[in-house]
């Protein structure tokens, strides 16, 4: 069985390192801290987390709030979570919320009664009620417009209005938009980018080409089968997420047109089914593993004093060009 021991000599530290490292992280230099807890996974050491908890004063666990587990863009979050977690010595407590504000409150209060170290909400809304003092918390994702705390975004006005200029690029002047849900953020910000790109061309904004949706797949789907009664029928659609995207490409397969020959579509995300979807999707990609890996890191700064002050982190974004865009048809008439 392997003990504390065998775990330095592994390492190459001293047995005091490796507990500092359990203990203390601060206090250890990132490439010991990496080597020491190569050698725990190696060697599958169990500590004695609860005799490390009581000497750190800490639980080294972190609440992370998701809306929706299953959604695949969430999952690659949780994924840079957990591995920056784990470099730290941290564990991640992951709370599927499906978006209710009581679920979410009744986790924060283990921040608040020490149960847990820390919290990262990946939607904007603050769970803490009358909370003194630095907010122990990383909005990230789908952020508040003043959040209380460092927030971890994406400028999802510039990333929607690129996206919307490329359609405009290959001659589409009739766009549709498939919105997520109207009270989110990224919602307005990227509807916000798109209407500025049309009003840039010197096109008009048509709220006719505004069509609903959930993020689901089965939302893209109606969404897609209310734009084909339209009775001028867009010829590109630009859809806030790549669910829905591949929702809508199924209802147009269905009803006999082409992508990209007769209707152009465009998602946002990047998640890995896009690139594998008939046709493979031109889409947005934003760093889903990065989004969990900056949220945890910024977080842990937070909770060893290295920073008291709030910061706005935006990630980059990258248009990607696919093979379910292309140069516009002549608008069809029903």
């Amino acid at each position: 069985m392997a003990n504390i021991r065998k775990v330095a000599e592994l390492a190459g530290v001293s047995v005091a390192t490796v507990s500092r490292t359990l203990q203390k992280t601060d206090k250890v230099s990132t490439k010991t801290r990496e080597k020491v807890m190569h050698a725990i996974r190696t060697l599958d050491y169990q500590p004695n987390l609860m005799a490390v908890k009581f000497r750190s004063g800490k639980t080294l666990t972190i609440v992370a709030l998701v809306p929706d587990v299953a959604n695949v863009f969430f999952a690659r979050v949780i994924s840079g979570m957990q591995t920056e977690a784990a470099s730290h010595g941290y564990s991640i407590l992951l709370v599927n919320t499906l978006g209710d504000e009581t679920t979410e409150a009744h986790y924060a209060k283990m921040v608040q009664t020490s149960q847990a170290d820390g919290l990262i909400q990946l939607r904007a809304y603050n769970p803490f009620v009358d909370y003194n003092g630095v907010l122990p918390m990383i909005n990230a994702c789908e952020v508040l417009e003043t959040a209380p705390c460092t927030t971890v975004t994406l400028d999802n006005y510039a990333a929607a209005k690129s996206m919307t200029e490329h359609l405009i690029s290959l001659g589409h002047t009739k766009i549709a938009l498939i919105k997520g849900p109207q009270q989110s953020p990224l919602t307005q910000q990227r509807l916000h980018g798109y209407k500025d790109a049309l009003h840039n061309a010197g096109l008009t904004f048509d709220s006719s080409m505004m069509f609903a949706s959930d993020f689901s797949m089965s939302s893209g789907y109606l969404a897609g089968h209310q734009i084909l009664q339209c009775s001028t029928r867009p010829t590109a659609v630009f859809c806030e997420n790549d669910e829905t995207a591949i929702g809508a490409i199924k209802a147009f397969k269905e009803n006999n047109l082409q992508v990209p020959d007769d209707i152009s579509v465009a998602g946002f995300d990047n998640i890995e089914f896009s690139q594998y979807c008939d046709p493979p999707l031109t889409t947005i990609s934003q760093p889903a593993e990065e989004f969990g890996q900056t949220s945890v890191a910024m977080l842990i700064n937070l909770l060893q004093d290295k920073t008291t002050k709030s910061a706005k982190v935006i990630l980059p974004f990258e248009l990607v060009m696919r093979s379910s865009t292309g140069i516009a048809p002549a608008l069809t008439t029903n």
